[in-house]
């Protein structure tokens, strides 16, 4: 805490402190407003409102930074795994060699899921979307494992629900799209890394031997570490939320689902892919499609481009952006989507309407187009940004159930509907 801000509200000075954040993020503290002069502050959608204080990820959306526990994405992209990303959210430090090794073991411990739960796949019809899947089977987990829901349950408990909801979220993902497509579920090996499990159990037949091929093995690490974490976004601001009324952990994170499976927030890749394969098909101009972008009148989005937070560039759409060059040339893949967004990205950052507003590409508009050459299927590319952001989600989980200031979440507005009025009986309404 350090200077204070005045306010002045009909006449009357109010002195509000005002706090700094390690990165000299700052903030008006203004926990007594309401109580000391009946005024709420307005601000839809949060965009300018600190709901909590946290210590996992720093974003400086002007100079396009995005640290995960004060390591730069950059470095842990070049040098980490995902399971050690995950220890990092959760945990605060990278693991040792024998935590990292614990870790690993619990993942294969709980890799697989109670055999009562393939009966609820049962229910699904083959056209079922697979985040629908994933929320409602994410959610049950705590009807398999009810010491989640015990207000005493210790720290040491807890880990293992981090650890069992990591290790399980990939089954069970795999299992949807094998329901998808009429195949039988693939059960995981206790031989393979986290990644490779998970590719396995998606494309592996039981009358054929599956290869895992190491390329896609590190091309999955990079997409679920770029992932991992971003901060008070929609779905890691719903588990804080639905969090604070002290649900569990499973019921939390399936909140958090359902709130990424929106177009504007992890559908998105899903849309930038459409909107390429929509271009090829109709063989558009990539000029056109950048004309119809300024047009306001066109009804046409740039999908892939821009993002609340990010007004230079995205540091995760640069990494990835790499990944793809160099993933489609060791795996020999030729294609005309990449080509299309290469020429999209290049056209629009040449074009003064694009520079000026600062709408650079995001990390949707090459994520899409890796997991498309990995053969993952369009409908699974939200449920695969899922399984990325699912340690950072914990960790927000956790960092909430130990602040001292804990309180359930409960937003304020300005009401606008009606001032009282009288029951009127309905032979006399008009």
């Amino acid at each position: 805490m350090s200077n204070t801000a005045k306010l002045t509200l009909e006449g009357k000075d109010y002195e509000l402190p005002t706090l700094v954040g390690t990165e000299k993020e700052k903030a008006i503290d203004i926990r007594a407003l309401r109580k000391n002069s009946g005024y709420i502050t307005f601000d839809p959608a949060y965009v300018n409102t600190g709901a909590c204080q946290s210590a996992i990820t720093f974003i400086d959306g002007e100079k396009g930074i995005l640290r995960y526990r004060g390591i730069p994405i950059e470095e842990l992209a070049e040098h980490s795994t995902f399971t050690e990303v995950a220890y990092l959210l959760i945990y605060g430090h990278l693991p040792n060699k024998k935590e990292l090794g614990t870790l690993k073991e619990g993942l294969t411990r709980h890799s697989m899921i109670h055999e009562d739960m393939k009966n609820f796949y049962n229910g699904y019809p083959s056209t079922a979307h697979p985040m629908a899947i994933l929320s409602a089977m994410v959610g049950s987990l705590s009807a398999y494992y009810p010491n989640v829901t015990n207000p005493g349950i210790t720290e040491e408990e807890m880990h293992d629900n981090y650890v069992r909801l990591i290790s399980k979220v990939r089954t069970i993902a795999a299992a949807s799209y094998k329901k998808s497509i009429g195949q039988p579920i693939v059960y995981p090996r206790n031989d393979l890394s986290y990644c490779a499990n998970f590719l396995y159990m998606m494309f592996a037949v039981p009358s054929e031997t599956y290869k895992i091929d190491e390329e896609l093995v590190k091309t999955l690490t990079l997409l679920l570490i770029v992932h991992a974490d971003h901060e008070q976004n929609c779905s890691t601001s719903t588990v804080r939320l639905v969090g604070s009324s002290k649900a569990n952990l499973f019921a939390s994170i399936s909140a958090g689902i359902c709130a990424l499976w929106g177009h504007l927030h992890g559908g998105a890749n899903q849309q930038v892919i459409e909107m390429l394969e929509k271009i090829q098909r109709e063989k558009i101009p990539v000029k056109k499609i950048v004309e119809q972008a300024k047009d306001k009148n066109s009804g046409f989005r740039l999908m892939g481009f821009g993002h609340r937070v990010y007004k230079n560039f995205d540091p995760r759409a640069n990494i990835l952006r790499a990944a793809c060059d160099r993933v489609f040339k060791k795996l020999g893949i030729q294609d005309p989507l990449l080509n299309i967004a290469k020429e999209l990205e290049q056209a629009a950052l040449e074009d003064n309407y694009f520079v000026e507003r600062k709408l650079y590409p995001n990390v949707d508009f090459y994520s899409g187009i890796l997991y498309r050459a990995m053969e993952i299927p369009t409908n699974m590319f939200t449920v695969m940004f899922a399984i990325g952001r699912l340690p950072g989600w914990i960790a927000h989980y956790r960092e909430l159930n130990a602040d001292p200031d804990f309180k359930i979440g409960r937003p304020r507005q300005i009401y606008t509907g009606e001032v009282q009025r009288s029951y009127v009986p309905i032979d006399k309404r008009r």
